[in-house]
């Protein structure tokens, strides 16, 4: 059973940062791709950053060059670096999981909430 376990949410003003973690067990794919995710109040989930098994890092256009993304395949996780962060990015974010070999990702962590406010 695929289990995603996010840390690192919480308040943060408006130009901070903050770090999230996301802890992967459970599978038994062979190669795995990792991202984030968030929805925001009101919204739909949409798609903030991917880092697939090759390495490669991928990033929605709202974030990209403030949030960073990073993995560690020894033990299985992934972080979400964010800087310079906006009002706008208060959401619940989440970590998701897919097999390399498919399209679209269909393993989520619980989610963890990040409020960005003065």
């Amino acid at each position: 059973q695929v289990q995603l376990v996010e840390s690192g949410g919480g308040l943060v003003q408006p130009g901070g940062s903050l770090r999230l973690s996301c802890a992967a067990s459970g599978y038994t794919f062979t190669t795995v791709d990792m991202g984030w995710f968030r929805r925001a109040p009101g919204k739909d989930r949409e798609f903030v950053a991917t880092m697939p098994w090759s390495g490669l890092t991928f990033y929605s256009d709202s974030v990209k060059g403030r949030f960073t993304i990073s993995r560690d395949k020894a033990k299985n996780t992934v972080d979400l670096q964010m800087s310079n962060l906006k009002p706008e990015d208060t959401a619940v974010y989440y970590c998701a999981l897919k097999n390399s070999e498919y399209s679209a990702y269909d393993y989520y962590g619980q989610g963890i909430q990040v409020t960005v406010s003065s």
